[in-house]
């Protein structure tokens, strides 16, 4: 087939399918130069044009080109530049099994956006300048390397140069260079997920950024590679784009229909819309009401606000899981990322600082420079960051968490480069108590082992204990088995062929871990609250959970009374107040929002926050991870070892004096011993022997 012919074909095609298409790009031109056109659409109209630009696409694209730029249009204009952009390409190949078949070939690749450069002019056809006769010389650069003229194409000159290269009579076109790697959720164990250079020019340059979920469309080249010894006989693959498609969307950019609208609104008006959306959140877990209802209000997230002095207070939840092993917490955390439109999971030891906010490397890509790589909380920008294990992540890594949960930004200063960048996530954490199980008897922050500044910018923290309860065990170890049955079921249908389970079977068993809503829907509805609901607080409202707040503090006047909240709780209280309104599409913050907020607050409260000696609610003991009624008792203890060692020679003061004394105190032997081993960790005491302490 000539190319003539398949002008002709494309011009019929284009004025068929995608007439008004065109006229729209003749109004915007030149500042949208491309055409999108279906592949599908191709392929019903002509299937070998369709096959051709899978396999010879550097035939056919051309032609397209031609086809766009040749049509007669109403008005005056010509598409002289316009581009045709091929999408949804069936030929979607993985990173990982690009083979040398696929070169020259029509491919869609889906990954994350791991790099870009800077858009940059790339010159196209250069003008060169004879220095001698004045001659221009027009060079077409489709090299890698910049190619100059041999000689002076003016035949009374014919010289070898020297050239000028005239910049003003060039054709230049922006250019860009991206590095796409493989989607980390599709990885098989144990790989290290692959990425391919991109060429991108014209109108595509800029348009997406590190951390973006994209099918990068185009046709595979390859280059040769050069070493120090010469040409290399290894060539490296290139994809050079023609059109690019967003895959994963934020909340702002997921398309909701006019008929999902009326959807949404209707479940919005459901009384149960509470049970349906806690129902809706990893149904395979037994049992968690209230941790449930928390995450679900941490999705729909309060309201941000900016405030006229410049300043934003945030309006994402972040909530921390404490609990023993074998409670499903990474479970719940995994679900949760899967749920948010961008969710990133990371687990403590594999995560390092600049993993979780950013990184500075050379750059590859281009001329060696500094560039930013993007990290977990930078790429859930918008979404849920997950952060499993976070106990047993290193100081230094915790600290990298400190700005990025309360301002919302990451600040990086490093080789040269200065730079805030936005990490507007709620956060996740799961932990483990510091001994692997929480102990009954002792303060929970004692065995939280994370500093207290970072616990109190967590505006929830949920005790998980895993304590035998017959009755519930028999429930959750039940629903263990129909959820194991049920996945028996389908596997056995899906993979034996003589099976004789029925899909009815199979669906009448899933019936128990199926959740409520449908997540795809139940996350269009989030996005649908998120970008439309914005609740203002009833004066009712405000003042019960002012008055909340208050009675909690209260617990604090007097001299010895422990510190029971601090005003980050209060933002706390308003942030899910807000979500809770979002929950049910109102933009009114009620009374019931109110409660629900302070009930659940309540009881976060009551499993964190108590002095284990005295049931004082006492922040402090999130706060510095000491309760008041242990300062106090370490002072008179502290004392006592004083006033005994006075007593006796190089102030020594026997052990079991000390004891006795302090039983008079009202301060047991148990205690005691607890309270002189914390001070000799802390270096306030030293044992000059088994049977003496002193103070220092």
């Amino acid at each position: 087939m000539t190319e003539g012919k398949w002008d002709e074909k494309f011009v019929v095609f284009l004025k068929k399918y995608y007439w008004d298409d065109i006229l729209q790009l003749a109004n915007s031109y030149p500042d949208q130069r491309s055409l999108e056109v279906d592949f599908y659409d191709l392929d019903v109209f002509d299937r070998e044009i369709a096959n051709e630009l899978l396999f010879n696409p550097d035939e056919v694209m051309p032609s397209a080109n031609n086809a766009l730029q040749q049509i007669d249009l109403p008005v005056e204009k010509k598409l002289i530049d316009a581009k045709v952009r091929f999408i949804k390409i069936p030929n979607k190949i993985p990173n990982r099994d690009l083979r040398s078949k696929h070169l020259l070939q029509f491919v869609a690749i889906e990954g994350m956006i791991r790099k870009a450069t800077e858009v940059r002019p790339k010159v196209l056809n250069a003008a060169f300048q004879c220095m001698r006769c004045e001659h221009v010389t027009m060079v077409p650069q489709n090299e890698i390397k910049f190619v100059e003229p041999v000689e002076c194409e003016n035949e009374t000159c014919g010289r070898k140069g020297p050239f000028k290269i005239l910049v003003n009579q060039s054709v230049f076109v922006d250019a860009q260079k991206l590095q796409i790697q493989e989607s980390p959720e599709n990885l098989k164990g144990g790989t290290q997920p692959q990425s391919l250079d991109v060429d991108i020019e014209d109108d595509l340059a800029g348009l997406v950024k590190p951390g973006d979920r994209v099918i990068i469309n185009g046709v595979l080249r390859s280059h040769q590679r050069t070493t120090r010894e010469g040409k290399s006989p290894f060539y490296d693959l290139v994809l050079h784009a023609n059109s690019i498609e967003y895959t994963d969307l934020e909340f702002d950019e997921l398309e909701i229909t006019p008929e999902e609208e009326e959807e949404i609104l209707a479940l919005s008006r459901d009384p149960e819309i509470y049970q349906k959306v806690i129902g809706s959140i990893a149904p395979s877990i037994y049992g968690y009401e209230e941790v449930k209802e928390a995450l679900s209000l941490q999705l729909f997230s309060g309201v941000a606000k900016h405030l006229p002095d410049g300043s934003r207070v945030r309006g994402d939840i972040h909530m921390l899981f404490m609990g023993d092993p074998g409670v499903a917490k990474s479970q719940l955390l995994r679900y949760m990322v899967k749920l948010s439109p961008r969710g990133v999971f990371a687990s403590g030891k594999s995560a390092s600082s600049s993993g979780l906010t950013a990184a500075a490397v050379r750059d590859d890509l281009g001329d060696g420079r500094w560039t930013l790589e993007a990290g977990a909380l930078v790429m859930a920008d918008m979404g849920i960051a997950a952060v499993d294990e976070m106990d047993k992540m290193s100081t230094e890594d915790k600290s990298a968490l400190h700005e990025a949960m309360e301002q919302q930004t990451i600040s990086v200063a490093k080789a040269g480069i200065l730079a805030t960048l936005k990490s507007r996530c709620a956060l996740l954490g799961a932990a483990n108590p510091k001994y692997g199980r929480f102990d009954r008897y002792e303060g929970i922050a004692q065995q939280i082992n994370m500093p207290p500044a970072l616990i109190s910018r967590f505006d929830m923290i949920f005790v998980l204990l895993d304590t035998p309860n017959e009755d519930m065990d028999s429930k959750i170890a039940k629903h263990i088995l129909k959820s194991h049955y049920a996945g028996e079921l389908s596997e056995q249908r899906k993979n034996l062929p003589s099976s004789t389970i029925t899909q009815e079977q199979v669906d009448g068993h899933m019936e128990v871990i199926k959740p409520v809503i449908d997540p795809d829907f139940l996350r269009k509805y989030v996005a649908y609250s998120r970008r439309n609901i914005f609740p203002v607080m009833e004066d009712d409202a405000r003042d019960h959970l002012v008055k909340f707040y208050m009675d909690l503090r209260r617990m604090g006047d007097g001299k010895d009374a422990p510190v029971p909240v601090t005003a980050r709780q209060l933002e706390a209280l308003v942030r899910l107040a807000e979500a809770s309104a979002r929950l049910r599409l109102s933009n009114v913050a009620n009374m019931d929002d109110a409660k629900r907020t302070t009930r659940i607050v309540y009881s976060c409260l009551r499993q964190v926050g108590v002095d284990p000696d005295t049931g004082a609610f006492d922040v402090d003991v999130i706060a510095s991870g000491t309760s008041k009624s242990q300062r106090d008792r370490i002072k008179i203890v502290k004392e006592i070892i004083k006033s005994v060692g006075e007593k006796h020679p190089g102030g020594k003061a026997p052990l079991e004096e000390v004891y006795a004394e302090a039983q008079n105190q009202q301060i047991d032997r148990q205690h005691a011993e607890d309270l002189i081993a914390r001070m000799r960790r802390s270096g306030d005491l030293i044992k000059p022997d088994k049977e003496h302490v002193k103070v220092v």
